[in-house]
């Protein structure tokens, strides 16, 4: 099998499959862009002082740039079994995320339903956890999944 879940056909898997992905550190850089990309300022994510203020104590993580990041460690950029990113239920933010953590994608497949004979709906199990084994964000990810893998589109093949 391959080693991303989201490389599998609809008909490849299987309720209980599970996959750990690869790391990813979060860095001063990453919290910096976030917010110049988002315009999402808000003070426990960039302001020292005011964050140690605050109820964190310091400064933290954007929760929804974790749960974004996340798609990075679990997608890969060329599954052509990917029909469409359904939607996501039950997204929680439950730890705070640090400058240096480094945080893993838990991802498990606890639902099927075939939609018709092209493609089906999965539903996955998707929880962001850090370097300590703690879930920071948890979710469950629907993606729309083909019945057949087709060629990755390379322009003039």
């Amino acid at each position: 099998m391959d080693r991303f879940l989201l490389y599998r056909t609809f008909d490849e898997l299987e309720v209980g499959q599970t996959q750990r992905t690869r790391g990813r550190t979060i860095t001063e850089t990453d919290i910096v862009t976030w917010c110049s990309l988002t315009g999402d300022w808000f003070y426990p994510h960039i302001d020292s002082v005011a964050a140690e203020r605050s109820m964190f104590g310091q400064r933290v993580a954007p929760g929804i740039m974790v749960f974004a990041l996340a798609t990075g460690l679990g997608v890969p950029a060329d599954a052509t079994t990917i029909l469409a990113n359904y939607g996501t239920d039950k997204l929680r933010y439950l730890a705070p995320t640090w400058i240096g953590d480094t945080l893993y994608l838990d991802i498990e497949v606890v639902d099927k339903t075939d939609r018709d004979a092209k493609a089906g709906l999965v539903t996955y199990r998707w929880d962001v956890i850090n370097q300590n084994g703690v879930t920071v964000c948890a979710s469950q990810l629907k993606i729309l999944t083909a019945k057949t893998r087709a060629p990755y589109p390379v322009p003039g093949a």
